[in-house]
């Protein structure tokens, strides 16, 4: 498989559930849980309701129940890893929620699910995938599902995206903030 072709692949499930089968433990793209702890505390209170985009099979989302988070929502494009993960890890993490969902439609949860999003590196995947366009319908229908003044902390590259504006503000300030 060519480079370009591999990232195509990125928006697949089949690529996903591969890798997923062929990789079955906890893997994180780019920073573990206890790296993050101290700037997610700052931005979000453990009371708000969160959702994590392309869970994969990381224990990132296990480390914020461990520290406290109360209602984590995780979804993944890929139904190897979900199954994966829920039979390691909602058990005994009830706060864990793992749905197999694909983040370029999340018409089953209403608009203002979430007080914050998390994404650890499925934009980064779907900017190789998709046309600017596709991603900023993506990044503002994400918006959708957060409360008008709170965080959503992308991890993209070695950079971290943190904004915390109104709705209206973000969506005319997404374009300039991740094509500068």
């Amino acid at each position: 498989m060519t480079l370009g072709t591999m990232t195509q692949a990125y928006g697949e499930p089949s690529y996903w559930d591969n890798r997923h089968a062929q990789e079955p433990g906890p893997f994180d793209w780019y920073q573990k849980y206890p790296a993050l702890a101290p700037l997610l505390h700052l931005y979000i209170p453990t009371h708000h309701r969160l959702l994590v985009v392309g869970c994969g099979t990381s224990a990132f989302s296990e480390g914020m129940v461990d520290d406290g988070y109360v209602d984590v929502v995780n979804i993944d494009i890929s139904s190897v890893a979900i199954e994966a993960i829920m039979r390691k890890k909602c058990s005994n993490r009830p706060q864990l929620k793992y749905i197999k969902m694909d983040v370029r439609d999340m018409s089953a949860f209403q608009t203002v699910s979430f007080d914050a999003v998390v994404d650890k590196g499925t934009l980064d995947s779907l900017l190789e995938v998709i046309h600017d366009q596709m991603l900023l319908r993506c990044l503002r229908r994400l918006e959708d599902y957060i409360w008008s003044a709170n965080l959503s902390l992308t991890l993209v590259e070695k950079f971290i995206v943190m904004y915390n504006k109104t709705p209206f503000d973000r969506k005319t300030s997404v374009r300039g903030k991740f094509w500068k």
